[in-house]
């Protein structure tokens, strides 16, 4: 009992099942713990930047080999483009073949999607404004940038031995900070029930268990297999990782994980270098559950209007999501954006459609958030093992 007690995956299960219960029976107290929510992610995001810098350009440094890191970086790449596009593909399929949007529109809740639309047709897509955006990405390009030079540096070592000791405090800071987890998944999740309610569900409920159903196939079947292939267990990584699984769910947000996660996979036994380069650069690039949800939303809104959509035009959809999508990282709202954009290129498809998923989209958000730190925990793990970059017994995941 006392090592129940002492488990912080146990306190942050806890704490999600009293958000949700506060958000159902007291909404109005409950809207007011999204402080709570907020405060706990803005909190872990300090340690982004820092845990992203400073495991990358050791991790390069430590490497020496430059032309190991520019492998490691496109094999990222290529292995990001194939499994979102893949993603991309199975969202598609899916709501072809259960059609959650063959429903009546009549009930459904409507909210204004104006702004999204409004941002769709102002700004479209650009790689700059992608850039400018995503910290993450501004961070990782730093790093490896400085991880280059310090290789070419006659005070390599001695920097190396102060960046070292930099992340050691760095990461005890973070041991310390997700003590928090618990009030954070609570005032997430408190928020969300008690602003959106679970009566929001009802209508829809065809949609979120189509889009749940497929990022479990997709975890399960997919990511499960590309890990058995590397002879290892999709069900015994899912348990080394059920506090940042269920933190995610909690707080909503795949970012209020990742410091932990790249903690995770550095002792799981991936090298520190290719934590450092996959994992932020996965964060922008392999956001497998956003991908399943965008061309699932984009089908089930032609179910709701009735339209009929060519092979060729599903093609097409899967073909502009394929560089879309990348914008949905790290952009609050980016997703609606996205789909805005979407839709308005394709031009059969009211775009006033996104009206019907705005009431239910935060509760679909946990699923795509955990999907996509699944995902990026996967990734890491293939480019370990294909770079024969896993120390660790390979018997830990079996």
């Amino acid at each position: 009992m006392k090592a129940v007690l002492k488990n912080l995956t146990f306190w942050v299960l806890i704490a999600i099942i009293a958000g949700i219960l506060l958000g159902h029976y007291f909404p109005a107290t409950a809207v007011k713990m999204e402080v709570a929510g907020k405060t706990f992610v803005d909190i872990i995001k300090l340690f982004i930047g820092p845990i992203i810098f400073l495991t990358i350009v050791l991790g390069i440094s430590g490497m020496g080999d430059l032309k190991k890191v520019g492998r490691i970086g496109l094999k990222s790449l290529i292995y990001f483009e194939v499994l979102t596009t893949f993603a991309l593909a199975i969202g598609i399929l899916v709501a072809v073949i259960i059609e959650p949007g063959k429903i009546s529109k009549t009930g459904l809740e409507v909210e204004d999607p104006s702004k999204y639309v409004q941002s769709a047709e102002t700004s479209g897509f650009s790689w700059t404004a992608f850039f400018l955006s995503n910290f993450t990405l501004q961070v990782l390009i730093v790093a490896i940038i400085t991880g280059i030079i310090l290789n070419f540096s006659k005070h390599r070592e001695k920097t190396i031995v102060l960046l070292g000791k930099a992340s050691k405090i760095v990461f005890t800071g973070l041991k310390y900070v997700m003590y928090l987890a618990p009030l954070g998944a609570f005032g997430g999740m408190a928020y969300t029930i008690g602003k959106f309610g679970l009566h929001t569900l009802i209508p829809l409920a065809k949609l979120m268990g189509t889009v749940y159903l497929t990022m479990f196939l997709f975890v399960f079947v997919v990511l499960g297999a590309i890990l058995r292939f590397y002879k290892m267990s999709i069900f015994r990584f899912l348990k080394y990782i059920k506090e940042e699984l269920l933190l995610v769910l909690g707080t909503s947000s795949s970012e209020s994980a990742l410091p932990s996660i790249m903690n995770k996979l550095e002792k799981m036994g991936c090298s520190k270098s290719v934590v450092g380069l996959v994992v932020p650069t996965g964060y922008s690039f392999n956001l497998d559950g956003t991908s399943i949800y965008l061309s699932m939303a984009i089908i089930f809104l032609a179910q709701l209007y009735n339209v009929q959509l060519s092979l060729g035009e599903m093609a097409s959809i899967i073909g502009i999501l394929m560089v879309t999508s990348k914008g949905a990282a790290g952009v609050t709202g980016s997703g609606f954006i996205i789909l805005a954009s979407t839709l308005t290129a394709i031009h059969k498809i009211p775009v006033e459609g996104l009206a019907f998923l705005l009431g239910v989209d935060k509760f679909m958000s946990e699923a795509r958030a955990i999907t996509n730190i699944i995902g990026n925990g996967v990734a890491t793990i293939v480019i370990a093992k294909s770079e024969k970059e896993f120390n660790a017994p390979a018997e830990a995941l079996v």
